[in-house]
């Protein structure tokens, strides 16, 4: 019998707080929320290992992060109580449900029909209320409504879609994984009135946002 309860504690300890993983915040709720929920049945015993756990096998390329680098991007967009969160490619909900314990409310987006139900299906099991899963075009969904505070690109990606720094609030802040040559580097974007500001931060790998080889934007 698995303590997935001891795994947890043992993946901050050993994989997050070695990796720069400092935010208290971000390092409880990802030593609560019961990652093994959100990979595959199969994958269970497996769930707290350091690297990424495939979705659907087989069908698409989407993937549940590994813990240290989905950490460091949440981190870099340093989510506040009161931030409205959108997180886009959320797969099973797994990013939602930590999201959700660090802001006031968080809209995951997931393209797959099949996953954004496991989302769904694993929030309400954890009884999460400030958390909604909407599959694309976002602009339909009544919740989706308005200006996020954070937004979080759940992936790699080639470039990040113009159409998503129109969602930010002012003040807002946008982090994503955008390929440079063989490596990826995890930028925050931060929006002043018509404005945004980009940093490069930290190299890193995430699965790709999407299962073409060159991503296309979501639509809104």
């Amino acid at each position: 019998m698995i303590d997935f309860e001891r795994a947890r504690k043992v993946m901050v300890e050993s994989q997050l707080r070695t990796s720069n993983v400092s935010d208290k915040r971000l390092l409880v709720a990802m030593g609560q929320v019961p990652r093994e929920r959100f990979v595959p049945e199969e994958r269970r015993p497996l769930a707290y290992i350091d690297g990424e756990h495939p979705l659907q096998p087989g069908r698409s390329r989407r993937a549940l992060p590994a813990p240290a680098p989905f950490a460091r991007l949440v981190q870099l967009a340093g989510v506040e109580p009161q931030d409205r969160v959108l997180d886009l490619g959320c797969g099973t909900g797994y990013s939602t449900a930590v999201l959700a314990a660090l802001a006031a409310e968080v809209v995951g987006v997931e393209e797959h029909p099949e996953l954004a139900a496991q989302a769904r299906e694993n929030l309400a099991a954890l009884g999460i209320a400030n958390a909604a899963i909407v599959e694309p075009p976002l602009a339909e969904a009544p919740a989706a409504s308005g200006h996020f505070d954070v937004v979080i690109v759940e992936g790699t990606v080639d470039v990040v879609p113009e159409d998503l720094f129109a969602r930010l609030a002012d003040g807002g802040r946008l982090v994503a994984l955008v390929r440079k040559g063989p490596a990826a580097v995890a930028n925050l974007f931060v929006k002043s009135g018509k404005e945004v500001a980009a940093r490069a931060d930290f190299d890193g790998t995430l699965p790709p946002l999407a299962d073409r080889e060159a991503p296309e934007p979501f639509v809104f």
